[in-house]
């Protein structure tokens, strides 16, 4: 994988870039966080390119509010009433929000990687941040903001455990939490729709186009890792996926967007039936 030619590639430029990927990490304010992605993938200067490239707050940032809770105590999200579609749109928010932070924490947690690695995850930080951002504006014509309803912190927790290999990052993380998403969505958008909200429906339409390339930039990664170090992809990945406690997938698949996302056929033939 080479570069292109826009891509910086002096060591002093990818370390600015990766500071700055931290500094937005470690932002806890939602909307300051969005602006300081889009400034990012604008022009990624550091705040600081002096700064040591080390956490020097919780990671990530994020606001008081919402309260974490075990995902059983999330809450029904019924299609009947605004109530219930705001509740479902700001889970949606929700995560969006945290795949913004694991995209910004796979920006600059692992070194070494070669910088299309770099720019990609700083493409998925910036369209996260936009998703995140769209559902907060429609959350806000509901009625709500980002943090009035509580929230689950399943994705991060698999982001921390990953921390300290790239190889089960992208393994764990996009092609397998991040892929039900892919399966989700499309019963999501259609039960948003039925209740006659479409513009959530259609926030939902750019979510699904975006995750299939998010889901694919983490495949394509865990393809060159794999062969990096001489191993099997699927033999890799169930190791990987029964070491790190991975959730068990379950059905129905939306196989025609796994499919565009890069996993092979046999891939999807290992899915439970």
């Amino acid at each position: 994988m080479q570069p292109s030619p826009s891509t910086p590639t002096a060591p002093a430029q990818l370390r600015e870039l990766r500071t700055t990927a931290l500094a937005c990490l470690l932002e806890p304010d939602p909307a300051t966080k969005v602006a300081m992605v889009a400034a990012m993938a604008g022009a990624p200067v550091a705040l600081d390119a002096q700064k040591p490239l080390a956490p020097t707050g919780p990671v990530p940032g994020r606001p008081e509010r919402p309260e974490l809770v075990p995902p059983r105590l999330v809450g029904r999200r019924s299609m009947i009433t605004p109530e219930g579609r705001a509740m479902l749109v700001h889970a949606l928010a929700h995560i969006e929000f945290n795949a913004m932070n694991l995209a910004l924490d796979a920006l600059w947690r692992f070194p070494d990687l070669p910088f299309d690695y770099y720019t990609d995850w700083l493409r998925v930080a910036q369209e996260e941040a936009t998703h995140f951002a769209m559902l907060q504006a429609h959350l806000q014509v509901l009625g709500h903001t980002y943090g009035d309803f509580p929230g689950h912190d399943s994705l991060w927790e698999m982001v921390d455990k990953t921390r300290g290999d790239v190889l089960a990052r992208m393994a764990l993380v996009p092609r397998t939490l991040e892929a039900r998403g892919l399966d989700a969505i499309p019963p999501l958008r259609a039960k948003l729709a039925q209740a006659g909200d479409m513009a959530a429906a259609a926030i939902l339409d750019i979510i699904l186009r975006d995750e299939v390339g998010h889901v694919e930039i983490g495949n394509r990664w865990y393809g060159y890792l794999c062969q990096q170090r001489g191993l099997d992809l699927r033999a890799t990945y169930a190791e990987l996926a029964l070491r790190y406690e991975a959730p068990t997938l379950r059905g129905p698949f939306n196989l025609e967007a796994r499919r565009r996302a890069g996993f092979s056929e046999l891939e999807l033939s290992d899915l439970p039936a």
